[in-house]
């Protein structure tokens, strides 16, 4: 089927350039989008043509009715959709036969004329002029809506986003959640840097690392797997506010909130601390939400979510003790260890820190509104400061919403020996079979060992953001191509063909 259609488009581009027109002009001088044409004229009466209007519009045909000798039909560009109305007795005889004989749904077009307001009172362009922008070789996915298997949507974005409108919007919300962080920080005197995405050594965050070999100096490198280390060298460089926003790799599973190749932001500043990152995390959230809703409320599968300050605080000993009834200062490694096997957990690693981490993971699910956890022990928080009143936790904090970890932060380590005690611990549970566990960076320790001031740092996952803020259930439905399971180009045709709803 795919086959015939292509053949006959090929067939048709063929008798158009025959014609002397180019199936594939190289520009079309656009002067409004659908909405702004939409506002600009929405005061019209129904039935009104405003002949001082002259507006042109580009965008790819998503409906075509015909009517003997006028057609209405949408197009959709990047704002939206939009009416137009062609009349053969308005465009002449020969433009009329090149509409109907040309034009179909899926084509991309450009069109010129005035505005009216239909008798249904919806705002339409009265085509004076219509010239072709792109012949497609493949049929408008009609029934994208209705595919059965995610996958096929993944695979093919750009087709997703052409079929389905709330696809293409929440791409556009995710970007403009991005740019409102940069706004909001920039506003704040806060530096956008960047940093190696290749590194010697990586470190920063608990993660297994993806490795590639550089040609060059024949030696293996990693991905980052988290840009904490570097930002906190231009502490150490003078900087005072810094931040990169970007991607980091973890080369680890495939879930609804995790993916291999994921966005965050991290944030640094000299003279703070975690309260002070606490308070930044509050405003800077609750700024993005009040800015797309005009409200603290939103709603997350079928979830009301109140972003309304202060945030809940919860010390995460207090939180396990009370719903699993083990305190992870005081009691043993056994008497955790018992609890999780009496929940059926597997712990492959028993060290204190794994231990704790399980039972963490156990509980977290139950944390629905915007909470800041707080005061991790020392054994799961290698680069945080010890907490100024008790030794055994940090200063440490997560930002949790609907049961997932939205942000980490940090009164950030800065006592180049204590760093380095912690780095071995790390390398002692690496050499003991734990992969994720950090490397010794010894640059890093030199680099603290010039003197680092008082810093806060705080990261916050982009990717979880926008899937909380576009009420999305899954990952990668907010990552525009994310990964998926390895098939060939041909499987994959027909995947797509099966995939569609019949219905």
């Amino acid at each position: 089927m795919l086959k015939e259609f292509r053949e006959q488009r090929i067939q048709e581009i063929k008798r158009l350039r025959e014609l002397g027109i180019n199936p594939y002009p190289y520009s079309y001088d656009k002067t409004h989008s659908s909405k702004q044409i939409k506002d600009e004229f929405a005061h019209l009466e129904p039935g009104k043509v405003d002949e001082n209007s002259f507006v042109s519009v580009a965008g790819r045909i998503m409906s075509l009715r015909e009517h003997g000798k006028s057609a209405f039909f949408h197009i959709k560009d990047f704002e939206g959709r939009i009416q137009a109305y062609i009349r053969k007795d308005i465009v002449g005889d020969e433009n009329y036969k090149f509409f109907k004989d040309f034009i179909a749904i899926g084509d991309i077009v450009g069109i010129k004329g005035n505005v009216f307001k239909s008798k249904t009172g919806e705002i339409t362009v009265l085509v004076k002029e219509i010239k072709l922008l792109n012949k497609p070789l493949r049929p408008m996915p009609e029934k994208w809506h209705g595919i059965k298997d995610k996958e096929v949507l993944y695979r093919q974005r750009y087709v997703d986003m052409i079929a389905n409108d709330e696809s293409l919007n929440r791409f556009k919300t995710r970007f403009e959640i991005i740019r409102m962080i940069r706004e909001f920080l920039n506003s704040k005197g806060f530096i956008e840097v960047e940093t190696p995405i290749l590194e010697y050594v990586t470190g920063g965050a608990s993660a297994r690392p993806f490795e590639t070999h550089l040609n060059v100096f024949d030696i293996d490198m990693y991905l980052r797997i988290a840009t904490e280390l570097y930002l906190k060298r231009f502490i150490v460089g003078g900087f005072e506010k810094v931040y990169e926003l970007g991607k980091n790799f973890r080369n680890e599973g495939l879930s609804y909130k995790h993916h291999p190749e994921f966005t965050s932001i991290e944030i640094y500043q000299a003279y703070a601390d975690y309260e002070d990152m606490m308070n930044l995390t509050e405003e800077l959230i609750t700024y993005i939400v009040e800015k797309i809703y005009g409200t603290t409320k939103i709603v997350y599968q079928g979830q009301e979510i109140d972003f309304k300050r202060p945030w809940r605080r919860v010390k995460m000993r207090d939180f396990i003790l009370e719903n699993l009834g083990v305190d992870i200062l005081e009691d043993s490694d056994e008497k955790m260890l018992e609890v999780l096997r009496s929940h059926e957990v597997n712990v492959e690693i028993k060290d204190r820190g794994h231990l704790i981490e399980k039972l963490w993971d156990l509980v977290e699910d139950k944390v629905i509104q915007p909470t800041f956890l707080l005061e991790h022990p020392v054994e799961i928080s290698p680069l945080a400061k010890k907490h100024r009143e008790d030794p055994r936790v940090t200063e440490r904090f997560e930002l949790i919403i609907f049961g997932r970890e939205m942000a980490n932060a940090f009164s950030e380590l800065n006592d180049p020996i204590d760093q380095y005690e912690r780095f071995l611990k790390q390398v002692e549970l690496r050499e003991a079979g734990d992969e994720e566990a950090q490397m010794m960076d010894k640059d890093f320790i030199r680099a603290l060992e010039y003197g680092m001031p008082p810093t806060g740092g705080l990261g916050i996952g982009i990717d979880r953001l926008v899937m909380l803020l576009t009420d999305s259930p899954t990952i990668r439905d907010v990552i525009a191509f994310p990964l998926v399971r390895p098939i060939t180009f041909e499987e994959e045709e027909l995947e797509s063909e099966r995939g569609v709803d019949e219905k």
